[in-house]
């Protein structure tokens, strides 16, 4: 099984260098918006791009893909809400297990029917364990999932389910507080969580400044996604990169 993104993801965490991720939901974008989209990542430096949602109702998943390996060099990575989002054109997929819920279906079940299909996709694999994280408002994940998001300020709860999911063999450690959170996940349950698995941390959800980037990552976190804030204002793709990168090696 390859591991060429994933020894990056853990390269980088040793350095202790912070990554910056552009999440790209196919439904939410076209062919225009993308080529703007591309041109902003690029000169921002923007480590990865996750492409994927929890729905993905429209047929524009490759042809989005397809754009954004045309035009930069920077890795796509699917994020899949469901089985069905899976394309042979991107570089490899987070194979997401939801931890936190109690659902079994995304926590296993959904792995069963969709795993001939991926291992034959000829994407690097990468398990991760998928944690929802109560960002203040219903989400189309929570609803989605049917399971019961971790409430904000029980700390130990993330950390031991963090725990668990890397025990359990989950490469990288996702903590979402979903889309267009009110609240995003507090430093505290990151630095928490940080403190207890060697896994790489991935952190999203409300984060809508530069400001909250950075103390995330000095929390811990040592790859910050956003997708909803930059839908509204693509400009924060330079600002945020910026705070990101600027954040001092083992910080």
């Amino acid at each position: 099984m390859k591991q060429d993104l994933y020894n990056t993801f853990l390269k980088n965490k040793q350095q202790g260098k912070k990554c910056f991720t552009v999440l790209i939901d196919p439904d939410g974008i076209n062919s225009n918006k993308i080529d703007s989209l591309i041109t902003l990542s690029i000169e921002a430096k923007v480590d990865y791009f996750f492409v994927g949602g929890s729905l993905v109702i429209s047929n524009y998943l490759d042809d989005c893909i397809k754009q954004l390996k045309k035009y930069s060099n920077i890795p796509v990575i699917l994020f899949p809400g469901s089985p069905s989002q899976v394309s042979k054109y991107a570089d490899a997929i987070l194979y997401l297990s939801l931890i936190s819920g109690r659902n079994p279906e995304l926590l296993i079940g959904q792995h069963v029917l969709s795993a001939p299909f991926v291992k034959n996709s000829g994407l690097e694999i990468i398990p991760t364990g998928y944690m929802v994280i109560d960002g203040g408002a219903p989400t189309t994940v929570s609803y989605i999932s049917n399971a019961t998001p971790i409430p904000s300020d029980k700390n130990d709860i993330a950390m031991c389910t963090a725990m668990a999911g890397e025990m359990l063999g989950m490469k990288l450690i996702y903590m979402d507080a979903g889309s267009g959170a009110k609240r995003p996940i507090t430093e505290e349950m990151i630095e928490k969580v940080a403190q207890n698995v060697a896994a790489p941390i991935i952190i999203g959800g409300g984060i809508i400044n530069p400001e909250k980037a950075y103390r995330n990552c000095k929390a811990g976190a040592d790859v910050i996604v956003v997708g909803n804030a930059i839908e509204k204002d693509p400009f924060l793709i330079k600002d945020i990169a910026d705070a990101v990168h600027s954040v001092p090696v083992n910080a």
